[in-house]
């Protein structure tokens, strides 16, 4: 991993971490190459206390050497017969060393379809060339690696899976969940919900807040909340508050409880410019809940346009402001929407088919 803060791939990881754990047929090992972050004791908790580190300043110096001769022992000293990398950055340095050791088995990742520079483009694609297979979370993000040169053959789609269970409780109190939240209690409010991080420019939450502006000209109870941590969040609250939106948008950070902020929230959205297979759609369908998106990655993948969500095309806030609006006043259209993408969460979102879809892979790699 490259570390354990919070962010989908990471998510993801951590998540096929416990999954493989649980099921208790494989002798796994954690590394990483930044060691912090919240999602660290959910590993930990597992069991995975001294995880080894291999911390890097930049692929061009000594130090890179350094790390990779390390984690090239590592591999070797514990017979690593699959090696599974997340991300751009563990991809490089995974890859790469993976080779060299001779790991039998090289799965490295991808899980968006832009974000990155032209030399950072260029200098995965060669890491991908020692991978026996990439796992794409899309076809969205399998299409985007086939026009950049990498061999279909070696794509293999594993759509992200959720923990449906974690969404089934529903609101027993919503007063209650509120205030536990931080948000108004009033019984008149509507809540517009984005779980998107603040550390990249590519969630785009601009977007959202132009959006959201023009919601509370035609829905005057409306309030949004932006959940998610990073760097961003002053100038985006700045650009909040330029819009007139003081005392309707709430940051509150990392949410320790998804479930809970999504059972009160009554529309969700996500404004990206670019994705690969979003965590937070699939987890606004298992929450029930409508969801308007950015025509991005592989959110037509997940949503059916009209049927479990609306899709529109990126910075278009004027047309997210108008579904928003259009499900706020319609709650029993809003109602059914959200039935139809939990239906559809359950039929092809789960942990199980996530699960079994990678032991398959590795069973193949191995066999």
């Amino acid at each position: 991993m490259g570390s354990f803060h919070q962010g989908g791939s990471e998510r993801q990881a951590v998540q096929l971490i416990k999954l493989l754990c649980r099921r208790g047929d494989h002798n796994i090992f954690v590394a990483s190459l930044n060691g912090d972050g919240s999602l660290r004791p959910e590993v930990e908790d597992i069991g995975f206390v001294d995880i080894p580190e291999f911390p890097l300043t930049s692929f061009y110096d000594r130090n890179m050497l350094r790390q990779m001769s390390a984690f090239v022992k590592f591999t070797r000293a514990n017979k690593i017969s699959v090696l599974q990398t997340h991300d751009f950055y563990t991809n490089v340095f995974g890859m790469l060393a993976g080779s060299i050791a001779r790991v039998p088995a090289r799965i490295a990742a991808k899980r968006e379809t832009g974000m990155r520079t032209s030399a950072q483009r260029a200098t995965e694609r060669q890491a991908l060339r020692l991978a026996h297979r990439v796992v794409v979370n899309a076809e969205a993000v399998k299409n985007h690696l086939v026009d950049s040169g990498v061999s279909a053959k070696k794509i293999e789609v594993i759509y992200n899976g959720l923990d449906l269970g974690k969404f089934d409780s529903g609101v027993a109190d919503r007063r209650a969940s509120l205030r536990k939240l931080g948000l108004p209690e009033s019984e008149n409010n509507q809540y517009v919900t984005i779980l998107a991080n603040l550390r990249s420019p590519v969630k785009n939450h601009r977007m959202f807040i132009r959006a959201a502006s023009r919601i509370r000209e035609s829905i005057p109870d409306a309030n949004f909340v932006l959940a998610g941590e990073g760097e961003l969040i002053s100038e985006v609250r700045a650009f909040a508050s330029e819009m007139g939106l003081n005392g309707n948008a709430f940051f509150t950070g990392r949410c320790a409880n998804v479930p809970e902020l999504l059972s009160v929230s009554d529309v969700c959205v996500l404004s990206s410019d670019s994705e690969g297979f979003s965590n937070s759609i699939l987890e606004y369908m298992a929450a029930a809940k409508p969801v308007v998106a950015t025509n991005v990655g592989g959110a037509g993948e997940s949503i059916v346009d009209g049927e479990t969500g609306y899709l529109v095309e990126p910075n278009d806030h004027e047309a997210m402001a108008k579904f928003v609006v259009d499900l706020l006043k319609d709650k029993k259209t809003a109602a059914e929407i959200g039935r139809r993408g939990r239906e559809r969460a359950e039929q092809n979102f789960s942990l199980e088919r996530q699960l079994n879809a990678t032991l398959e892979l590795y069973d193949r790699l191995s066999g």
